[in-house]
């Protein structure tokens, strides 16, 4: 019988990238200049930082201490609604939450909602038309009451935001400086108010 075949074994070399040398003539000579000088940083010299984003001097602190009687309070879609599943008069409630007058106010993208949404929602639509709400036009194209919201708030510092939206919410906590209403054990509460202002939490 024949000797067995012995299996070679394939040697695998790792794959190196290929660097060209400084002494190729290929390169130019400011390419050459440039790799031999390379200045080392200096731990003392002053690095130049991005400057953040400038709000405000009033949001300073952890409340918006500019916010003050008689309130506006930006109304979203669905807290008409569930202020109406919960029974609760959108103005009295509003100022037993915050002690003081509040003027609620709604855009123009809130009410295309509304008038969207049919029937299911045309007592939410009556109420949104009393004429104590402060009616508050929209410049830009389309009619995403969200977006429209962020954008103002984000503009003017002087609103307070009126929502039950958990998405809503997330956003508006990101700009400093704006305080959130929303329904909880059937009543108005407030967060990111002082609590001086503020309806005292259960």
């Amino acid at each position: 019988m024949g000797k067995g075949k012995k299996r070679r074994k394939k040697k695998t070399v790792a794959a190196t990238k290929k660097l060209i040398s400084l002494r190729d003539a290929r390169l130019k000579e400011s390419d050459r200049s440039a790799a031999k000088k390379r200045k080392k940083e200096d731990p003392d010299a002053l690095k130049i930082i991005h400057a953040p984003s400038k709000y405000p001097s009033c949001l300073f602190f952890q409340y918006n201490t500019q916010l003050g009687p008689p309130y506006y309070v930006l109304v979203d879609t669905n807290f008409i609604n569930f202020s109406i599943k919960s029974k609760l008069d959108v103005m009295q409630s509003m100022m037993d939450c915050l002690y003081a007058k509040c003027i609620p106010c709604i855009t123009d993208c809130v009410m295309a909602e509304l008038e969207k949404l049919g029937l299911r929602y045309r007592v939410a639509l009556r109420i949104a038309k009393d004429p104590r709400f402060e009616r508050l036009p929209c410049t830009h194209h389309g009619t995403y009451a969200d977006d429209c919201l962020v954008q103002r708030v984000t503009q003017h510092k002087c609103y307070i935001v009126a929502t039950v939206d958990k998405d809503l919410k997330r956003r508006i906590r990101k700009i400093p400086g704006v305080p959130i209403m929303y329904i909880s054990s059937y009543r108005y509460n407030i967060e990111r108010m002082p609590d001086d202002y503020g309806a005292p939490r259960l």
